[in-house]
């Protein structure tokens, strides 16, 4: 055997699978060599892997400004605190006798009136980051202040179905979420479905072809095992972009990202796709300048979409089988800025949508006159909601082996 030939090929193949991981294939070979993590794979739960619900995380990234989204309308205290961009009383979509919407959530206003909508006050977690990077990073692996490699979705998914199978996640984005990753389940990542498809296929092949001449076990065993995933990337590429291009509604997506992201989950969960989890985000909630028209347009983009979506879902007889959790990384501060924006700040709510959720508000919203140095202070753990999704929804009893502890429940589903 040609020593230096064989050492090319091994660096060739590196490069092969280096491209794998930016075509999101790489969990899949992480899965085969190993993963670490703090938290177990329980197999019992696997008796849950049957019962054929869904869940849909939309991620609004950027730090969304939960004050101007669930608005506090009889409060004087907000009013003090953003004397130009606080929503005005008689604009507010109301909800209650003391919290109502912003304007331009039209859509989320007619499902919470129609019982489809949970909010829930005051989320966050204990020694909060304001750093969007990290702060996104707690939020994504469930674990605030902690070293873990998976994310909560790919570990529930690891919990739900404790053995290896494609296309059990799907991450609609440009890139992977570390939320969906998982040990047994390489999630399927696209942005544009017509442009998702596998690249670079033959260059590739040159390369297995070359180690394959090696004819070692290891050799034979990695080629195997490519050969696997890629025949596996083919076929879930070719599904997502038939199904997508071929979906048929009569429900206004609106325009934009999310629009579109939520249309082609709408399409593959009519197309009966294997996906128990679709993940996705809507970025541009960094509001600390010109919050007001800034956010008023994204509300628009995401009003519509998530209305949409529920619609469709009840079109297709689906609407029983599929929730919606909507978050961000974390709220902003109480008081408006000098450019007429809101900073990073902590707490702030989460929302739950779908024809099983009990409706209303859920939990305390935080206190406007009692802060911490400018900022509300949490009244419910994240997780809580988390832990919500694992048991109530999904069925997963054992919530600590997705979670790593237990969190109190919120009877989030009806």
């Amino acid at each position: 055997m040609n020593k230096d030939k064989y050492q090319t090929d091994i660096k060739e193949f590196s490069r092969s699978r280096r491209r794998f991981l930016e075509l999101n294939l790489g969990a899949a070979i992480a899965a085969g060599t190993g993963l670490s993590s703090v938290f177990g794979v329980s197999a019992a739960e696997g008796a849950v892997a049957n019962n054929g619900r869904i869940l849909v995380v939309l991620e609004l990234s950027g730090g969304n400004d939960g004050l101007n989204t669930v608005v506090p309308y009889t409060q004087d205290e907000y009013y003090r605190a953003r004397p130009t961009i606080g929503i005005k009383p008689d604009a507010v979509l109301k909800l209650s006798d003391e919290y109502g919407l912003h304007p331009n959530l039209l859509g989320w206003e007619r499902l919470y009136k129609d019982g489809n909508m949970a909010i829930v006050h005051g989320c966050g977690y204990p020694n909060p980051n304001r750093s969007h990077f990290e702060s996104m990073k707690f939020w994504h692996t469930g674990v605030p202040n902690a070293p873990e490699s998976r994310g909560w979705i790919g570990r529930l998914a690891d919990t739900v179905i404790p053995t290896e199978a494609s296309g059990i996640v799907m991450n609609i984005a440009k890139e992977q979420s570390q939320a969906v990753s998982s040990t047994y389940h390489p999630p399927v990542v696209f942005s544009n479905p017509a442009a998702y498809r596998l690249d670079n296929a033959e260059s590739q092949e040159s390369a297995f072809e070359n180690i394959m001449s090696n004819r070692s076990k290891s050799a034979r065993g990695n080629l195997d095992f490519v050969r696997r995933v890629t025949s596996t990337a083919a076929d879930s590429s070719e599904f997502v972009r038939r199904t997508c291009a071929n979906y048929r509604t009569n429900s206004d997506y609106g325009y934009g990202t999310v629009g579109t992201s939520l249309r082609n989950i709408a399409a593959l969960i009519e197309a009966r796709a294997d996906a128990r989890f679709y993940y996705t985000n809507f970025s541009g909630f960094d509001t600390h300048v010109s919050q007001a028209p800034n956010q008023a347009g994204l509300f628009n983009q995401v009003g519509d979409a998530v209305l949409a979506f529920q619609a469709d879902l009840k079109t297709m007889g689906r609407e029983d089988d599929v929730v919606m959790l909507v978050f961000t990384e974390f709220g902003r501060r109480v008081k408006e800025n000098a450019s007429l924006g809101t900073d990073h700040g902590v707490a702030g709510p989460m929302y739950v949508f779908g024809n099983q959720v009990k409706g209303g508000f859920h939990g305390e919203h935080p206190s406007l006159s009692l802060l911490d140095q400018g900022d509300l202070i949490m009244t419910t753990d994240f997780r809580s909601v988390y832990a919500s999704m694992i048991q109530e929804w999904m069925g997963v009893q054992d919530v600590g082996s997705v979670l790593g502890g237990d969190f109190a429940q919120l009877s989030l589903i009806a």
